[in-house]
This record gives C-alpha cells, structure tokens and sequence, in this order.
C-alpha cells in the first residue's frame, strides 16, 4: 500500500479519493488535466483512454446508402406528393425492380457489393428474394416496428453466418443459434444482468467468478445492492520465467469454478484491458469443470474482441449449452455510434432447463411477470424473456434494434463473409494497423514486447512496476511503491505531456498498470506515447537515486 509520503507526488489529496472511481470517468479528469498541460505548452492531447476506433468500414456504409436511395425509389412507387410524403416498399414484384436498379448502378462500389450479398442470400440460405429484397427495403426506410421483435429473419441468417466464422473458427457445434439484436455491447450486459436477476437464476448474493483484469462495467455491476453478487474473481496471474506478464489464468484459479455454489462465470475475450485471447488449456480445463463438476455453471462470454484474433474460438463453441454470448459489431468496423451487436444462445442450454427446475413459488411469479405476452410461460426461452424484460415486459410489442441498426448490421456481417471468401484483405488490413501501433509503441518505450500468438492487441496493458524492476531492480520497485499513489503515472502524463491513458488497476489488473488504446490514434501517436511513458519510468528512477545516501 503506497503511503504517498513523497511532495514530489502528483497525485493530490482529491486524486487519491480517484483511486475508487471507474477509470472511465477518471479519465475526465485526466482530460481535464491534459486541456490545462495544452494551454501551458504547444502541443495536442492524445487520448489513448477509450478504445473507440478512428476508422471506418466504407464498403458496407456505401451499401447501405445506396440501399437507402432504392428505398426512397420504392416508397415514391407506392404514392407521393409534392409536399414530401410517400408510401411505404411494397412486397409484390420488389426483387425484379432490385435487379433493374443493381444493373443501371453497377457502376457504384456500394451497389456491386450489394449484389454480393444478394447473391450469397439466395444461393447459400435459398431465401425467398421478394422477402429478402423487402426486409432491407423496409429497414432501410425504417417504417415499420422490428418484426419480429428479437431479430429481423434475414438478418438473423447473414449474423449467424457471422458468428460462425468468425467466433466459432467456422466450425459451429451442432444446432441452432437464436440471437437477439440490442442496442451495442453495453445494452447487451444491462439486458443479461437484469433478465438473470428477474428469472430467479441468479438471487440477489449468489456466488459469481469473474476472470480479471477485465472491462469495468464486470466489476461494477455485481457490486450494485439489486445484485450485491459475492463475488471471486480468477486473476490473469501467469508470469514468464524473466518476471513478464502472461496475461493467463492459474490453473488452481480456474479450479475454484469446481464449487457449485459459483453459479456463473463471467468473461470478457479476448481481454480487455490485457487483449489477450483465453489460452487453449485453460479452455480446456474450464470444459472439463463443466463437463465433471459443475454443469449448471451459467457462462457469459463478451468476444467483442475476437476478429483481432486469428483462428478465435469462443467458449460459445465449445460449452453451447452453459453459455451466453455477447458480441458487439463496433470495434471490428469502426461502428461504436451505430451501437450494434448481438445476444447469442443455442437453443439447448442450461438457462432453459434451470428455469423449469425453479420452486413452485418462483415459476407462479413469473407466471405473472409475463402473463400478458403469453399463456405458457414455463415454456418460454430464455432469449425470449431477454426481448420481454428489455422493454419492462408491458412494452414487449415495441421491443427490438431499429430496423437501419439491423440492416448495417447485416451489411457488416456479409462485408466479413464475402472478405474471407475474396482473400481476407479486410480483415489482414485490420490486423496489420493494430499490430503496427503495438509494435512502435513498444519499440519507443524500450521495453521488450515479446511474440505471443494469444496476443489480439486491440490494448496494450503495461507494468511499469514490472519495468522498473526489470531496469532498476528491486529496490528501486519498493521504494516506488512506498513513495507514489499508483495513479502518479496517469495524472502525470496527463499534466505534464497532455496524454491521456487509463490505469489498469481500475480494471482489477496489476495495480501499476496502464492500459493504452491501440485504435484510437495515427501510428506515429504512439512514437510519441510510448517515449513518454519511459520518461516518467526514468524520471522517478532518477528521483530515487538522488534519495539513496552518499558513497564517500
């Protein structure tokens, strides 16, 4: 525990109290710092907190907008007025008018691509072409409620065609997925928390794991008095042989899942802050506790990283009855304002079955929190009462992702499938600007990044403390500890370089780390970031040896 015995300290009496505060809204204040460092000095702010990325998948957006103008087309078709109002797309004969509209602008990338995924629809689903032509008409447009509520039909199709090859390494277990398209990762989380609680599979103090360092709102949540989870968390506390970070889970902790009073395991993977993919043995290892010791434990995986990972299988592939899968469109292309992306549930799962073994008493509630929807509740899925609770259950009828939402999602969906099949020239760009940035931040830190195939790199989570030992030794270790808040090197790149970066200790990771974006900023940004960090390493190194007593 640090004591903060040392004026020469950045962090202030109210910066102490931060240390308890989300490191998401820390970072106002770190921003706040950095405003006050620009107007001292010439210089920018580089905010590497958030992981928001600063590109944008262009083919799939140009889809969508030419999409929009035979949508207009097709609305103007059905009646219009001088006053600008139109009908609605009509069904009947819409495929053929498609196909004139495809051939009089095949001209455009976006109208070319569309085609693709025309095409793709009708030879690998079969799919009826006036519906499918409809379906994109419609949400395109946006005139009507989702129907069905959970998910658009042909989108569900195009999304799980998705999931399979990119969360499954495209080998799916057997057996249907059903999604339910939400409003970003982040409703996702709100949806899966409250619908557990309601449902009685998790009470109000159960026993949950939590695999840390991982995404805030993880660690939040369950800390909530609706929830007041008893919570364990399994720490990624692998080191190499030279005292490096693994980022990789004991397996002693993850034998702790053994117990059955832990009644689900929640998991963000690839990591974040870390961004490291959950390694093939403790997959394994977390299958056989299932498999052998506890296989009500309810799972719920957030892959939102997982196309920064090749060949990634998510725990969904291996456990698809004991886990819940999240799974967000918006870091991969560049979408966090479209707030897309998907609950993933095969259709044979433990949730299912749980709920039809609750008491008596819990089923006649339930009962009556979803009376109004339908008559058989006790065969109601689980999946389904996720769309009912989204919306407070009396608004069931208006539930779903608007119908644009879906449609973007769609088109990003086919954009991955029609790359994989053309080359995976997308996706290798993608991989090749993420690994860039890694790489010239670490190489202008100095310090050694070493070749990990687990490594998805969306992140960069950095020891400084594991650094200064490396560097300085031990001792200086200690004394830093002894002298410094571990929040010192976050408000001192703040103030003193305008950088913005959020303390890893927040994520209930190492608490001298720091987590840097990698997508947020131009590569040569990270020249600069990672030159600074090594400074602020060595301008406390050079603090401490002025402290060391004189050798005469």
């Amino acid at each position: 525990m640090s004591h903060y015995l040392n004026d020469h300290s950045e962090v202030s009496n109210l910066e102490k109290e931060m240390e308890k505060v989300s490191p998401f809204e820390l970072k106002n204040r770190l921003i706040e710092l950095a405003d006050e460092s620009i107007r001292k000095a010439t210089r920018t702010m580089l905010n590497a907190g958030r992981g928001n990325p600063n590109w944008a998948a262009t083919l799939p957006r140009e889809a969508f907008f030419e999409l929009g103008k035979f949508g207009i087309e097709e609305c103007r078709r059905d009646f219009c007025c001088d006053e600008g109002i139109a009908g609605v797309p009509q069904k009947q004969g819409i495929a053929a008018r498609f196909n004139t509209f495809l051939q009089e602008n095949s001209h455009s990338k976006g109208v070319a691509f569309i085609e693709k995924c025309f095409n793709y629809m009708i030879k690998e689903h079969g799919c009826n072409p006036d519906e499918l032509v409809h379906e994109w008409c419609e949400a395109v447009i946006g005139n009507q409620y989702p129907v069905p509520d959970r998910i658009l039909k042909h989108t569900e199709i195009a999304v799980r065609d998705y999931i399979a090859q990119e969360l499954c390494a495209g080998r799916p277990p057997q057996g249907e997925f059903d999604l339910f398209a939400t409003e970003g990762g982040t409703a996702a989380m709100c949806y899966i928390f409250d619908s557990l609680q309601q449902n009685r599979l998790l009470e109000r103090g159960d026993h949950i794991a939590l695999m840390t360092p991982v995404f805030t709102p993880y660690i939040e949540i369950p800390k909530l008095y609706r929830y007041n989870y008893k919570v364990t968390e399994i720490p990624a506390s692998k080191m190499s042989k030279e005292g490096l970070h693994l980022w990789q889970y004991d397996e002693k902790e993850i034998n702790r899942l053994r117990d059955t009073a832990y009644k689900a395991l929640f998991i963000v993977n690839p990591s974040n802050p870390p961004s490291y993919t959950l390694s093939p043995s403790s997959v394994e290892l977390i299958v056989d506790i299932v498999e052998r010791w506890n296989p009500n434990l309810m799972i719920v995986t957030d892959d939102v990283y997982a196309t920064y990972s090749p060949g990634f299988q998510s725990l969904m592939a291996r456990l698809p009855h004991n886990t819940i899968c999240v799974y967000s469109f918006s870091k991969y292309f560049g979408a966090t304002g479209w707030r897309t992306a998907v609950i993933a549930m095969h259709r044979d799962n433990i949730f299912d079955a749980l709920l039809k073994r609750l008491p008596r008493k819990r089923k006649g509630e339930l009962q009556q929190r979803y009376s109004s929807i339908r008559s058989d509740v006790g065969n109601m899925p689980f999946v389904d009462r996720l769309v009912a609770d989204s919306r407070q259950v009396a608004l069931n009828h208006t539930a779903g992702l608007s119908l644009p939402q879906q449609l973007q999602m769609t088109l990003f969906a086919l954009y991955s499938i029609i790359d994989k099949r053309e080359g995976d020239h997308f996706k290798d760009k993608m991989l090749e600007i993420i690994n860039r940035r890694l790489k010239t931040l670490w190489n202008n830190m100095g310090f050694e990044l070493q070749p990990d195939p687990l490594r998805a790199g969306y992140y960069s989570e950095i020891d400084m403390l594991v650094w200064a030992k490396r560097f300085y030794g031990e001792d200086f270790a200690g004394w830093l500890r002894l002298n410094y808040s571990p929040l010192d090197v976050v408000f001192r790149l703040a103030r003193e370089t305008s950088l913005v970066v959020l303390n890893g200790g927040g994520f209930d990771g190492p608490e001298w780390s720091i987590r840097v974006s990698l997508a947020n900023l131009r590569e040569k940004d990270y020249i600069t970031i990672g030159k600074h960090i090594r400074e602020i390493l060595d301008s406390y190194a050079e603090r401490w040896k002025r402290s060391l007593p004189m050798v005469e």
